[in-house]
């Protein structure tokens, strides 16, 4: 029988665990093409034969997923799999007709098929959206960890913008590993907390050979999810976090629902800055989906290493960038560090944007007056330098998870803004992880 022809949908992640795990060496299946979207700059590559195996030694080209019904046609292909995460339930299904259209199935992909089970515990933290507190709440976990004496490996959501076969494995344990590694400002913000807290942490493209490579030296591996998609690795411990300054995206988001569903811990974060009928909305949808999960309330309080640059002054506001583009959070922990501590002027920064900076903004138009840390490669950095530093301000107000001041040459005052996961009353996140560890 001949192959099935297959197109897998995605944004430099998803779609290449989905290909390493259910399509490689599958001998029904042969997948003609990648398409890619969200990320700046992540298509006109190829997935190279070293990682696609010997059934493609031209490797798998990459094209936007502008091409899709195109190359649908074009090449007659009758599934295409839809390999990435944070939108909503109604853009998948217009993703579907799209594809239907086209004369081609539609496959979305579930966790059992997927994820790869390890010799040793695996606690995994996810979310309902971008932007929900996964960081900090990774933070946490990870002391209560080694407040046991674990030996804790993370292993982060995958995020390969540069040569996919040289970033097959990743293994980062200081500043110089990133540095190394060409980091760009998105992976860098998700490494150094990890690195900061003495965690090794492994990324890459091959999460089977990355598996491999972190249980040799991890008593348990902790999985830190990005944006709301499915854990890799089958979890022993699943955690959930949701947003009440977001309500109902819980149940409109995919695969952020999915995860919500599965949950074993589901966490309600930032209730100090949410309003308590939100707080309400999200306890019932998690109520609804999954009565069985253990909620946990917390809060995201922020502390700022320089308030007195704050008070009174004209501040620029410089948020992580995911959380507001496909995120969709129209303000972080700068904004609120900046109103509490009785900023002067939120200063506007789309007056001075820089090319590719300007770009973003035309393709997120509402994320309004605060400027999102983009740095997918050494241009859209130096055009988020040259932004930052046009801008008439007092202050700059750092409220990325790095301290952005290490990456980029800012001309004026700035300050970080960070924050920490705190839990409120039972039940208790430490206990439920102690509890965990005891039984295995």
């Amino acid at each position: 029988m001949a192959k099935k022809k297959v197109i897998i949908m995605g944004a430099a992640g998803r779609d290449f665990h989905n290909f390493n795990t259910y399509f490689r060496g599958n001998d029904e299946y042969d997948v003609v093409a990648f398409t890619a979207t969200q990320i700046p700059n992540i298509e006109g590559r190829k997935y190279p034969t070293e990682l696609a195996g010997n059934e493609y030694p031209n490797g798998i080209p990459i094209y936007p997923e502008a091409e899709l019904t195109d190359l649908i046609k074009k090449s007659e292909v009758e599934l295409v799999v839809f390999s990435y995460s944070d939108v909503r339930h109604e853009y998948v299904m217009h993703k579907a007709s799209e594809v239907m259209a086209a004369g081609a199935n539609f496959m979305v992909m579930g966790g059992e098929q997927t994820m790869l089970k390890s010799k040793k515990p695996v606690i995994a933290i996810c979310a309902v959206r971008t932007g929900c507190g996964k960081s900090q709440t990774t933070r946490y976990v990870s002391k209560i960890l080694k407040d046991a004496g674990k030996k804790v490996v993370a292993i982060r959501h995958p995020m390969p913008y540069g040569d996919l076969n040289a970033q097959r494995v990743q293994r980062f344990a200081d500043y110089d590993d990133m540095i190394k590694n060409k980091c760009t400002i998105e992976e860098m913000e998700e490494y150094e907390p990890h690195i900061a807290a003495g965690n090794v942490v492994y990324a890459g493209v091959d999460f089977g050979d990355i598996l491999a490579e972190a249980e040799k030296e991890a008593d348990v591996i902790l999985w830190d999810g990005g944006n709301n998609d499915l854990p890799f690795y089958k979890p022993d411990l699943f955690i959930t976090i949701v947003d009440p300054h977001r309500p109902g995206h819980e149940l409109t988001y995919f695969p952020g629902e999915t995860n919500l569903r599965m949950a074993d811990v589901v966490i309600i974060n930032k209730e100090e800055s949410a309003d308590w009928e939100n707080i309400q909305k999200v306890r019932e949808s998690i109520q609804k989906v999954n009565p069985g999960a253990l909620v946990v309330d917390a809060a995201s309080p922020i502390s700022v290493d320089d308030p007195s640059l704050i008070r009174g002054k004209k501040v620029l506001v410089v948020e992580d960038g995911p959380t507001l583009t496909h995120g969709e959070m129209k303000y972080g922990a700068g904004i609120v560090a900046a109103k509490k501590l009785g900023a002067a002027e939120i200063v506007d920064p789309r007056p001075y944007l820089v090319e590719s900076i300007a770009a973003t903004f035309k393709k997120y138009p509402y994320i309004g007056t605060l400027l999102p840390a983009m740095g997918y490669g050494d241009k859209q950095v130096a055009d988020l330098e040259k932004t930052i530093n046009r801008v008439e301000c007092d202050t700059v107000v750092v409220a990325t998870p790095i301290d952005l001041r290490k990456v980029v040459k800012i001309d004026k005052p700035a300050t970080r803004v960070r924050y920490d996961l705190q839990v409120i009353g039972e039940p208790d996140l430490r206990k439920i992880v102690n509890d965990f560890l005891a039984k295995q």
